[in-house]
């Protein structure tokens, strides 16, 4: 396994093809996305209830490994509203409110994490992230952006909010609005209002940063504390010691699920986002590297003791937008925040509490796509109402149950879909030897006595008993006598023992009936499955060039139609 590590680096290829022009926009690119990770880095770990200085040492610590293992260019590892979310809600609850022992889960929540990537890299699933459904994914997200909008709005109005689902946050929000600070909400609103202009008109611009350095001052210059705005704090200088944190063997146990949801969470997204790269400057991706260098970053953000991370839409956009050329660009960010707190930690002790909250609902807005609802009602009700129950999934069971009901939701729907494979009629279209969908040409009749199927899918086991059924309601629907039917299968890829026994059952079935059963366009592997079970020895030669017209037209000399 050391060696496939070894192998495993793409940054030694292009490493030996890097060069001086390249350090420019790679430099300017890095320094420009470590403006953007900081504020991030503080929101998200007050979200995931750890102290700020974990934010700084996940980004840290993750950024120094995960560029030596990424294909993509320009993807950017950091923490993530999710994913910080998913440790709040999780973590929190097993914690009992004992802050050293929350950073501890959180860190082993990391380790686990990649572990299970890890294990995901070497049998090399890495595609099958491509399984959790978009659908789903949008759902949600937008249930998360309300979940974290619940947890937030009370920080932003100066007044403890609760820590239970969406409905006890938001119930407690709404009758805890006579306890507003005036003076938080003043300065929270406008640090929300310049992060909202910013997402507006300074799109991939590191306004956060500048916001955040803007509240430090207020509140150092204005005296905010002494109007009883919180702020943040004391920020430890220096670095943790490394290693694994102290828990238990039931604790381990007990992150399970939220280790399996973050990873499904931190795969799909990391490879959504790296897709989405490749495709624009054309490079090739390799889903299953990706989960490598995530497994990668989590596992010394972990054993530094940071929480989960990810791949960030907003930060990898930034890191496009500011002209990154190579993976390069994350390191150079890594160690710009390895100088911050190394030298600068304590001036992130005056950070307004109401300013933070901003910044997070901030980031959490485009969690919450509208347009992207629209887009899935216009085009199916159905995913529609998946993407709500996903929604409402995160708002009712939380969002680590929210991810595993997200999962089983896109197995279900894939499931569904190939035991529910399309069975069309086909008819000749006039005049040529071609034979398209009869739903799709209803203005041309079908031949006489004949019936002709096609299957769009493979026939396995769990799809069989449709395939058949179907293709006897066509046989009834027809008013006239058929005596041939036509299976063809050149949209076929695959036939398992059940599919080819279904295909002898149809033989049998249709000569019962006095109906001839022929099949066409049986090619590589499904007429060598269909010649392994003997049925050429009841239907007839498997010849190649069998196309429905020589079947049909032979049919039809023999029987003088």
């Amino acid at each position: 396994m050391i060696a496939r590590l070894a192998s495993a680096l793409p940054a030694l290829q292009w490493l030996r093809a890097y060069n001086v022009p390249q350090l420019r926009p790679d430099l300017v690119a890095g320094l420009t996305l470590a403006a953007y990770l900081l504020p991030a880095g503080l929101g998200d770990a007050s979200l995931a209830g750890l102290a700020p200085e974990a934010g700084l040492y996940a980004c840290l610590f993750s950024g120094l490994v995960f560029w030596l293992f990424c294909s993509s260019k320009h993807t950017v590892v950091t923490v993530t509203s999710a994913l910080s979310l998913l440790v709040a809600t999780s973590v929190g609850a097993l914690s009992g409110g004992d802050p050293v022992r929350h950073a501890a889960l959180a860190a082993w929540a990391a380790i686990m994490l990649a572990t299970i990537a890890l294990a995901a890299w070497l049998v090399r699933a890495g595609n099958a992230v491509g399984f959790f459904s978009e659908t789903v994914l949008v759902g949600f997200k937008a249930g998360l952006a309300l979940f974290l909008a619940s947890s937030q709005l009370p920080k932003l109005f100066g007044f403890k909010g609760a820590h239970g689902d969406f409905w006890e946050n938001a119930g407690h929000f709404f009758g805890h609005l006579g306890e507003t600070h005036g003076a938080s909400l003043l300065l929270g609103a406008a640090a929300f209002a310049l992060l909202v202009a910013g997402k507006l008109w300074l799109k991939h611009r590191p306004v956060a940063f500048f916001v955040v350095v803007g509240g430090i001052l207020a509140a150092q210059f204005l005296n905010l504390a002494a109007y009883g705005v919180a702020l943040l704090g004391d920020v430890p200088r220096g670095l943790p010691a490394m290693g694994l944190p102290a828990v238990s063997r039931s604790d381990l146990n007990a992150l399970v699920p939220l280790a399996l949801a973050s990873f499904v969470l931190a795969a799909v997204e990391t490879s959504a986002i790296g897709r989405m790269f490749a495709r624009k400057h054309g490079y090739r991706f390799d889903a299953n590297q990706e989960i490598l260098a995530i497994g990668a970053g989590n596992l010394v953000a972990g054993l530094g003791r940071g929480f989960p991370v990810s791949g960030g839409m907003s930060q990898s956009l930034v890191n496009e937008s500011a002209g990154a050329r190579t993976p390069i660009s994350g390191l150079i960010a890594a160690i710009f925040t390895l100088g911050v707190v190394l030298f600068a930690s304590g001036l992130l002790r005056n950070l307004p509490q109401p300013v933070l909250a901003a910044v997070v609902l901030a980031a959490v807005m485009s969690l919450f796509d509208v347009a992207a609802l629209q887009h899935i009602w216009r085009f199916s009700r159905t995913e529609f109402f998946v993407a709500i129950t996903a929604l409402l999934g995160v708002l009712g069971s939380g969002p680590v149950n929210g991810v595993l009901l997200g999962a089983a939701i896109s197995i279900v729907l894939l499931i569904r879909q190939a035991a529910n494979p399309r069975v069309v009629e086909l008819i000749r279209m006039p005049g040529t030897t071609h034979f398209a969908d009869r739903s799709q040409h209803s203005e041309h009749a079908p031949i006489r006595d004949v019936l002709v199927i096609r299957c769009e899918a493979s026939l396995v086991y769990f799809n069989v008993a449709f395939v058949r059924d179907r293709l006897f309601d066509l046989l009834r629907a027809r008013p006239d006598p058929i005596g041939l039917v036509v299976f063809y299968l050149g949209a076929v890829p695959k036939v398992d023992l059940a599919g080819a026994e279904l295909l002898t059952d149809l033989h049998k079935a249709c000569l019962d009936r006095g109906v001839v059963f022929k099949v066409a366009d049986a090619y590589g592997e499904v007429r060598a499955a269909l010649q392994r079970i003997g049925f050429d020895r009841v239907h007839g030669p498997l010849e190649s060039g069998q196309t429905v017209e020589l079947v049909v037209s032979t049919w039809q000399s023999r029987h003088g139609v």
